[in-house]
């Protein structure tokens, strides 16, 4: 783990220098365990792809003495066992048409039929990197590279709730109308985020996703 500051009440924990599995699992490791100490002078912990952003109180520590728990607990972290075991989620999803306005420029960029797209996007289990961006967004990986597609050059403005867009090696959906980057190839009608429950995201890091076409 190499740790640095972040900001005046951030500890940023860094795992390793590429997104791959290996990289995951350990960020998924010291999530849950960093989480299931229950410490009151951590207000908020934040996994991502390669690193955990770690936020504190102020008032109850410093970044020196935090730090110095971390560094002391991490072989424990890491080979902590006692982890929910990740959920598999079946995400039906109307592809092309009016649900994915970018079929054709993938179809174009990629040389593939729609066909071809949408049995390439629903032929593997994604696993859920990170959450974030806007409440319930995955950020799904690896992504077949005969899929790889750059993202907009200018963002719309406004997408619709459910839809599942392409990036690279990435894919995701959208839980929100929000502004999108992404090529949206579909929609789906699943709800990821829910306010009223918890845990308010239905998927959580380390989760896989499997797309079903209608």
């Amino acid at each position: 783990m190499n740790l640095s500051r972040y900001g005046e009440d951030g500890i940023r924990v860094l795992f390793g220098d590429v997104i791959d599995l290996n990289v995951h699992e350990k960020v998924r490791r010291f999530f849950y365990f960093l989480k299931s100490l229950q410490r009151p002078d951590i207000v908020d912990i934040i996994p991502s792809f390669r690193s955990c952003l770690v936020r504190f109180d102020l008032r109850q520590t410093t970044y020196e003495q935090l730090s110095s728990l971390i560094l002391e607990a991490q072989q424990q972290a890491l080979s902590v066992h006692a982890l929910p075991a990740p959920a598999t989620h079946e995400i039906p999803v109307h592809y092309g048409g009016e649900y994915g306005p970018d079929m054709a420029f993938v179809r174009s960029h990629t040389g593939l039929t729609d066909n071809e797209i949408i049995d390439i996007h629903t032929g593997v289990a994604y696993t859920v990197y990170a959450v974030g961006f806007v409440p319930g967004f995955p950020y799904l990986g690896t992504l077949d590279k005969r899929l790889e597609v750059p993202r907009l050059e200018t963002p719309r403005v406004r997408i619709s709730g459910g839809s599942v867009g392409i990036a690279q090696r990435q894919t995701g959906v959208y839980p929100f109308p929000s502004p999108a980057g992404w090529r949206i190839i579909g929609r789906t009608e699943v709800r990821l985020f829910n306010p009223q429950e918890k845990p308010h995201s239905l998927l959580q890091i380390g989760d896989k996703v499997k797309f079903i076409n209608l």
